[in-house]
């Protein structure tokens, strides 16, 4: 990239690529700043930081997940939207397990804005359960935390039994959405 490119758009492009293909402990600036073709001090003028490198190299990833995902639920609704998004959501994590694993879940503001963003798909997937205010969030923060600890452990590679990845999660869409159906509060 030649130096008159560079930006804090372009910063993170590097960035990404870097960890697509080298994995999120190769994140520095000095690999940022010999990708991008510059000395290390260049970077400053775009950002500050390392940290602020990995919040919005986490700000991207959650921009494309909240769009994969609200891609995948457009036009449908209740087990359907939620079985459309749960298996979007492991699809960007297969495509892009070394980008999944660099994201930061950070109370950063712009960190979480962006987090709220994949929160607020999966709230309008929720609504057609009859879900409102805290039965909504926390059936939310369950989906998100199921999909996220399996979609982690999955790019970490670290289920190792023979049994197919692919059937586990269909068991837990499958147990997911019986929940949703069934009223936590008799």
């Amino acid at each position: 990239m030649p130096r008159a490119a560079l930006s804090t758009d372009a910063v993170v492009d590097v960035a990404m690529r870097l960890v697509d293909e080298e994995g999120p402990a190769a994140l520095t600036l000095a690999a940022v700043a010999t990708r991008a073709g510059v000395a290390t001090p260049s970077l400053y003028k775009h950002v500050r930081s390392l940290a602020e490198v990995r919040a919005l190299v986490s700000v991207r990833i959650m921009d494309e997940l909240a769009e994969r995902i609200g891609e995948a639920v457009l036009g449908r609704s209740a087990d359907d939207a939620i079985r459309a998004l749960m298996a979007a959501w492991r699809a960007y994590v297969v495509e892009h397990p070394r980008r999944y694993t660099a994201l930061v879940q950070a109370p950063e503001p712009a960190v979480a804005e962006a987090g709220e963003r994949v929160v607020g798909v999966l709230l309008a997937a929720l609504r057609a359960y009859g879900l409102e205010d805290a039965d909504a969030v926390h059936a939310a923060r369950c989906v998100r935390a199921a999909v996220h600890g399996f979609a982690l452990l999955e790019a970490e590679r670290a289920f190792q039994r023979p049994e197919r990845l692919d059937e586990s999660y269909a068991l837990l869409v499958h147990m997911v959405v019986a929940g949703l159906r069934t009223p936590a509060h008799p």
